[in-house]
C-alpha cells in the first residue's frame, strides 16, 4: 500500500527557466542578426554565384534553387521548418524561436542580395572566403543560443538514440549532400565546395571558442605548494588544491587546478619544469569560463 504523505508536507520546488534581462536578450539578437546577416553575405557574395554549396539544409537550398530556378531563401525557410518544430517539441522553445529568427534574417538577407554581383569569380577565393564568413555566421549564431540548420538538430536527436554522435551524424548527412554538388554543378565543384565547408567548420569553433580560449590545467607534484605560489605570483592566476590518493600506491598527493589562456601555457610550462621536472601537468581546452576567480591579477 502506498504511504500518504502528510497535508502540511511542503510542496516540491518548481523549476522554471529564468527569463533573460534586457540587456542580455538585446546581446543576444543583436548576434544573432549580424551572424545571419553574415551567412547570407557568404551564400549571396561567393558561394553561390560559383556554384560553391555549404552542407546541410543550406546545401540543398542551394541546389534546389539551382534546379527549380527558385530563390534561395524559399527553400531555406521551407525545408528548416519541419527541423524546427521537431526542435521545439522536443530540445526547447527558446531554441527553436532563437533557430527560426536566424533562418528568417538569413532567408530575407539572401534575396536582398541576390541582385548584387559577387566580389570574385575566382572559386577558391569564393570557397575560402565565403567559408570564412559562413563560419563566423554560423558560430555568431550557435553562440547565441540557436542554429541556422536543421541538420543539426536531427543529429542532435539521433544521438540519444544511436551510438553516433552529433559530429558523426552532421559529417554523414553532408558526405551526401556534398556529394551530390559534383552531378549538378560538377566534380570540380564539388571540391570546391569540400574546401568551403572545411574551412567554415574549423571558423565556427574559432567563432565559438574565441581566440583567446582558455585552457584548465592540473598539475600533481610533490612542489605543489612551491607551483601553485608561481603560478599565482608569475602568471597572476588563483589556484585550486586537489586531495587526491595515487591508485597503485595509496600514497596522498596533491593536485593543483587553474585555468589559464593559451598564451600562457609556453611560460606555465617552464615554471613546472624548473620547480619539478618529474611532475604529472595535464592541460586541456575549455570552451567557457564563468565565475570565480578567473580574471587574471597584476604581476608587475
Amino acid at each position: 500500500m502506498n504511504a500518504t504523505p502528510p497535508s502540511n508536507a511542503a510542496p516540491a520546488p518548481q523549476k522554471q527557466h529564468r527569463r533573460l534581462t534586457k540587456s542580455k536578450f538585446f546581446r543576444r539578437a543583436v548576434f544573432m542578426t549580424m551572424g545571419s546577416i553574415f551567412m547570407a553575405v557568404g551564400l549571396e557574395i561567393f558561394l553561390v554565384p560559383n556554384n560553391i554549396i555549404d552542407g546541410g539544409i543550406v546545401g540543398i537550398s542551394i541546389i534546389l534553387s539551382h534546379l527549380l530556378s527558385l530563390p534561395l531563401g524559399l527553400f531555406l525557410v521551407l525545408l528548416n521548418l519541419p527541423f524546427l518544430i521537431i526542435g521545439y517539441k522536443q530540445i526547447g522553445k527558446t531554441f527553436a524561436i532563437s533557430t527560426l529568427y536566424s533562418v528568417i534574417v538569413m532567408s530575407i538577407g539572401t534575396t536582398l542580395l541576390h541582385p548584387v554581383k559577387p566580389l570574385t569569380i575566382d572559386p577558391l577565393l569564393a570557397a575560402v572566403f565565403g567559408g570564412i564568413i559562413l563560419g563566423i555566421g554560423v558560430g555568431l549564431v550557435i553562440r547565441s543560443g540557436g542554429s541556422l540548420d536543421g541538420t543539426e538538430i536531427v543529429a542532435i536527436l539521433l544521438n540519444k538514440k544511436t551510438p553516433f554522435s552529433v559530429g558523426e551524424t552532421v559529417m554523414f548527412f553532408n558526405f551526401f549532400i556534398l556529394g551530390s554538388a559534383g552531378f549538378v554543378f560538377g566534380w570540380d565543384h564539388a571540391m570546391y565546395s569540400l574546401i568551403a565547408y572545411y574551412i567554415a567548420f574549423k571558423l565556427i569553433d574559432i567563432t565559438i571558442e574565441g581566440l583567446d580560449q582558455s585552457k584548465s590545467v592540473w598539475i600533481i607534484s610533490d612542489q605543489h605548494k612551491e607551483i601553485g605560489d608561481a603560478v599565482t605570483f608569475r602568471l597572476g592566476r588563483g589556484v585550486t588544491y586537489l586531495s587526491g590518493e595515487g591508485a597503485f600506491t595509496g600514497d596522498e598527493k596533491k593536485v593543483i587546478f587553474s585555468v589559464i589562456t593559451r598564451l600562457e601555457e609556453a611560460k606555465l610550462k617552464s615554471i613546472v619544469d624548473e620547480l619539478d621536472p618529474n611532475a604529472f601537468l595535464a592541460i586541456g581546452n575549455i570552451h567557457d569560463v564563468k565565475g570565480g576567480r578567473f580574471k587574471k591579477k597584476d604581476i608587475h
